[in-house]
């Protein structure tokens, strides 16, 4: 799918990309659809991510669960505040948001909210990224300029992460980045230096984290690219 005029349209709990279904149902987002062929994806997720097929769309299925210690009372419930601020809907809206701007991000498919009593429950697909795999265990294959690019980019275009991480940092076979997971993320205004040291310093925490002294040496490579980025404005 190209990234220009990218439609969408909301029907009863679904908001969805005409391009993918003209039939949106609740099916298209239950792993046990058999049509879906859904297969589990191995990394993070909480256990609630998909790979799927609808069509001729490869496509990742995720269903909103909870974390932390609130999960073990109400796992995938949330508090109804408005269709708009359900996290699938939301989600979307950033996504479609970046993608539009050319952002590098998966394109959505669709989003759905099902209300249960005060609450709902919710679930979002988006475009697979063939051959992409988070710079977690990359390093010595991603340029910690291109991340700072792309990071930037997300800023430019308004968008302020809410957990970019070495997992929500892809590349693919052709070397270019991706960022994922935009649940809980922010459209705003404009992205202010607070905002975005504190997205540099969360990914300078899960790099150390993961890779230790070899990830703090790389962070300090994007975050001298990132400053040179911004000074040329």
């Amino acid at each position: 799918m190209s990234n220009k005029s990218v439609r969408t349209v909301d029907a009863d709990g679904i908001r969805y990309n005409p391009r993918f279904t003209t039939t949106p149902s609740l099916s298209l987002f239950d792993p046990t659809n058999e049509q879906l062929n859904a297969q589990p994806v191995t990394q993070g997720g909480r256990n609630a991510a998909w790979f799927i097929r609808h069509g001729e769309h490869e496509a990742v299925l995720r269903h909103y669960k909870r974390g932390g210690l609130i999960a073990k009372l109400v796992r995938q419930y949330y508090v109804w505040m408005g269709a708009e601020r359900t996290r699938s809907w939301a989600e979307y809206a950033v996504l479609l948001h970046l993608y539009n701007k050319g952002v590098r991000v998966p394109l959505p498919l669709a989003a759905m909210w099902q209300r249960h009593f005060l609450g709902y429950k919710a679930a979002i697909i988006v475009a697979r990224l063939p051959s992409a795999l988070p710079i977690a265990h990359q390093l010595d294959k991603s340029s910690p300029q291109a991340v700072a690019l792309a990071i930037k980019q997300m800023h430019d275009a308004g968008v302020w992460h809410a957990d970019l991480n070495v997992f929500n940092v892809l590349i693919d076979a052709q070397q270019h980045i991706y960022l994922i997971d935009f649940d809980k993320a922010k459209i705003v205004d404009v992205v202010d230096s607070k905002q975005r040291q504190n997205n540099l310093l969360r990914l300078r925490r899960s790099l150390i984290k993961v890779r230790g002294n070899e990830g703090l040496l790389w962070y300090e490579q994007v975050a001298q690219a990132y400053q040179q980025l911004t000074a040329q404005i």
